[in-house]
């Protein structure tokens, strides 16, 4: 009979996982995790049995876009697979997005909520792409003190019952721009009765089939650029379910997150309300972004977890050259190297969750303020490209059935490619982190990482404490050295990233020692000094100080038509 290879099998993604539960241990008061634990299991459970099944088997069913029904009306409605339906119901019921606002664990309730997005995304086909932004849009909703506005849609934004329960999408990307928004040419006009409706194209919203949400818009007169731009509230359809004064155009057919309903949407007439006045709007919805490049890092560490699980699975399944795979040393060498990222990631995300749970519950001063905005785009943009390096070697890890299709590895790939890219690439949020670096945000970095690495004793530990401090006067010195502008912003990706991996390495070696001390734990210890080992902040290759040399390289027009 043919050899039949028997395929990687997932435990419960909750008590499988002995970097979470140690994490949570460390992190939670022992009554908090006590009293969460039982839903943290119920979510590992269905993320590694039913939701996993359906993903499996609900591969190819992508979003459809209806545009007429039977007798020639414009309906445009899009029908998303039966995974993301269940997904819904699911999260409504878990809270994913309540659980932030009910602060039913004080400060603790973001870490409590991001462990359960961590045990929920990788299942779910990107359904937590309008979660984040339904949590973001709940946030900059609560801080624009819009009390009509809160009063309408927080409850259905925040509710866990799947019937009343609203996602938002976050309506920015036009055709003018991505990332620079302040090209934004929407128009926002007022009718004859004073309503407000916008009009123009947003030429890649990722939530099509929501029920509201957050948009720029110029109001009629108003300057250019982004102090001209006023954020504005939307519904998408009437109270008798027809569009509001918009069209769906077309749906994207995007490389990877293909599940989401990403479409082109004309607004023509629609009717929407200011949120907060009637310029700053990019300030405005701030809050926003924050919460959602916050929740693409979780993403991204739940998607490493799952490739490394099954790449763990599948090696102790797989016999090749006479043993199996995690008997061969290299093979075991390479996916401790990407279990070290993981664990890397895991940490710097949570302590983003950690400090954005202060801020909410007003436990956190203008210093940790600072902080969080610091490392809120260094967390997304690091995590971002650990996701796509450590899921690209996971493909790699099972040979060729790692690049079929409905093995479920190609989908970790595809999908992994967006977290780069979505809510900022990693140019634009290494720029943003090295204009609050400059505004004090190293220092306070600086001294915060005294306070992790303070209580490191371990002598090993203490090495790898002494290897992060000299990656961090190394940055120091890159930041300060007299130099023109261009050439400091042409390092600053290099900066952003190692402030990334410096600190995740901190919080790597507070977590070994943590570990030692309680339960005699190695593994941690292993993984803080294979993260350094694996590269913080290597010196000498600044960028040159002529940034006109990369544009003399690049601009002379060999490769251009």
């Amino acid at each position: 009979m043919a050899f039949i290879q028997s395929p990687p099998q997932l435990g419960n993604l909750y008590s499988h996982d002995p970097p979470l539960r140690g994490l949570l241990r460390q992190s939670l008061p022992s009554a908090v995790l006590a009293e969460c634990e039982s839903q943290l299991l119920e979510l590992g459970e269905l993320g590694a049995g039913e939701l996993y099944r359906m993903q499996l088997d609900d591969r190819l069913d992508e979003p459809q876009l209806q545009q007429w029904d039977a007798w020639g009306n414009r309906i445009d409605r899009v029908r998303v697979s039966a995974l993301w339906q269940r997904a819904e119901a699911l999260a409504a019921r878990h809270g994913l997005v309540a659980e932030a606002y009910e602060r039913t664990f004080g400060r603790h309730s973001r870490l409590v909520q991001f462990a359960k997005i961590y045990l929920f995304a990788a299942s779910t086909d990107v359904y937590c792409c309008p979660l984040a932004m339904t949590d973001g849009a709940a946030r900059a909703l609560l801080d624009s003190g819009n009390e009509a506005l809160i009063e309408r849609a927080l409850p259905h934004l925040t509710s866990r019952d799947a019937g009343a329960f609203w996602t938002s999408g976050q309506w920015m990307t036009e055709s003018s721009g991505g990332s620079d928004v302040g090209t934004s040419t929407t128009l926002a006009r007022q009718d004859a009765s004073g309503r407000w409706r916008l009009y123009g194209r947003k030429w890649f919203t990722s939530a099509a089939a929501s029920q509201m949400a957050l948009t720029l818009a110029r109001p009629e007169g108003n300057p250019a650029g982004g102090r001209g731009l006023a954020l504005f509230y939307l519904e998408t359809r009437t109270a008798d379910g027809t569009l509001n004064g918009m069209r769906i155009n077309r749906l994207k057919d995007k490389l990877g997150t293909r599940k989401v309903p990403t479409a082109e949407i004309e607004l023509e007439g629609t009717y929407a309300e200011p949120v907060r006045g009637l310029d700053h709007g990019v300030r405005h919805i701030a809050p926003m972004l924050n919460i959602t490049r916050a929740w693409n890092a979780i993403v991204a560490v739940a998607l490493m977890r799952r490739g490394i699980a099954l790449a763990l699975d599948y090696a102790a399944r797989r016999s090749a050259f006479g043993a199996r795979l995690i008997e061969q040393p290299l093979h075991g060498e390479t996916l401790a190297a990407l279990e070290t990222e993981c664990r890397g990631a895991l940490h710097l995300t949570c302590y983003v969750a950690e400090l954005i749970g202060r801020a909410e519950a007003a436990a956190a001063g203008e210093e940790q303020l600072k902080l969080l905005r610091v490392l809120t785009p260094v967390a997304k943009a690091l995590t971002g490209r650990q996701a796509v390096a450590v899921l690209s070697e996971v493909a790699e890890a099972f040979g060729g059935a790692g690049y079929i299709e409905d093995c479920g590895v190609a989908l970790l790939v595809r999908d992994a490619h967006v977290l780069p890219i979505w809510e900022g690439t990693t140019n634009v949020l290494a720029l943003d982190a090295l204009r609050l670096l400059a505004d004090g945000g190293f220092s306070l970095l600086r001294r915060e990482l005294g306070f992790v690495l303070g209580a490191i004793r371990s002598p090993a530990l203490v090495a790898v404490s002494a290897r992060i401090e000299a990656a961090f006067d190394a940055i120091a010195e890159c930041l300060h050295r007299p130099r023109p502008q261009a050439a400091l912003e042409a390092d600053a990706r290099r900066i952003a990233l190692g402030i990334g991996r410096g600190f995740a390495a901190a919080l790597l070696a507070r977590h070994a020692q943590w570990a030692e001390d309680n339960d005699a734990d190695r593994s941690p210890a292993f993984a803080a000094r294979r993260f350094v080992e694996q590269g913080l902040f290597p010196r000498g290759d600044s960028a040159p100080e002529d940034s006109g040399e990369a544009i003399a390289l690049l601009g002379s027009g060999a490769y251009r038509s």
